[in-house]
């Protein structure tokens, strides 16, 4: 009975992972380009009163053992990379991904992260940037008098001009990918970084022949978070929740009458 309580304890520590995990993907359900998360769990160790091929009293041997489980532990929070739907916004600085890869942008401190989120804008300067002003890598700076921009699906960033009839090539968007992308390490504000468990940045040019996305000018790709399926989820893990606590609640009151067995 004290063994059942303590499983029956790992059990409601592992649904409220599950719900915390649920409650992000729902709190970024408008998150461009967020990455929905799923909690994966394993069983604990078992005690093994008797070992399935034992020799048995008589002749043979026993066909099943007699193993108790003690539980379950989280394993991961996995970040689920599948693609988004791309939401039409029409505004040239909002670039999407249709495929792999991921853009580049550098901190003010230097360091380079990855994103999905390419709700891009132009700083005083003209160069692009993030909403959090972090430079898109590598650099493209759109030149004053820029009547219109147009971002190829190759990722070749053109402006036309003010008296000019012709657009000229101002910069080059260039794509990163990873063997591993469930391994990046995520930092908030919807950047990566790249973890040993992720692989080394892969960078190329975006294109379906070099194994990254193309680029959509005019969209931005959504959260890939399911509200029906969280919602599914989130009532599945409360109903887990609840029915290990009526097993910490079932292992006291068998206690109970233990307890009142001698009078």
């Amino acid at each position: 009975m004290i063994r059942a309580m303590h499983t029956a304890s790992t059990g409601m520590f592992a649904q409220q992972i599950n719900i915390d995990t649920i409650a992000h993907n729902l709190a970024n359900v408008n998150t461009t380009g967020f990455k929905r998360s799923r909690a994966e769990f394993a069983d604990l160790l078992y005690q093994a009163s008797r070992v399935p091929g034992a020799s048995a009293s008589n002749v043979g041997v026993y066909p099943v053992g007699i193993q108790v489980g003690l539980g379950v532990r989280p394993v991961t929070v996995a970040k689920e990379h599948v693609q988004g739907s791309l939401k039409q916004t029409f505004n040239e600085l909002d670039i999407g991904i249709d495929g792999a890869g991921f853009f580049q942008v550098q901190r003010p401190d230097g360091t380079t992260m990855y994103t999905r989120a390419g709700s891009f804008k132009s700083d005083s300067t003209g160069n692009i940037v993030t909403g959090d002003g972090d430079l898109i890598v590598p650099n493209i700076t759109i030149p004053d008098g820029t009547l219109t921009l147009n971002i190829g699906q190759d990722g070749t960033v053109s402006a036309l001009q003010a008296g000019a009839t012709q657009a000229t090539q101002v910069g080059q968007i260039q794509l990163v990918r990873f063997n591993n992308p469930s391994g990046m390490i995520a930092q908030g504000n919807n950047l990566f970084t790249e973890s040993t468990a992720s692989g080394p940045a892969q960078q190329g040019t975006p294109g379906f022949s070099s194994g990254f996305g193309l680029i959509q000018q005019g969209f931005l790709e959504i959260s890939n978070v399911n509200i029906a399926d969280e919602m599914v989820n989130m009532i599945v893990a409360q109903r887990a929740y609840e029915l290990n606590a009526k097993a910490i609640q079932a292992s006291d009151d068998m206690m109970q009458v233990v307890n009142t067995l001698r009078r």
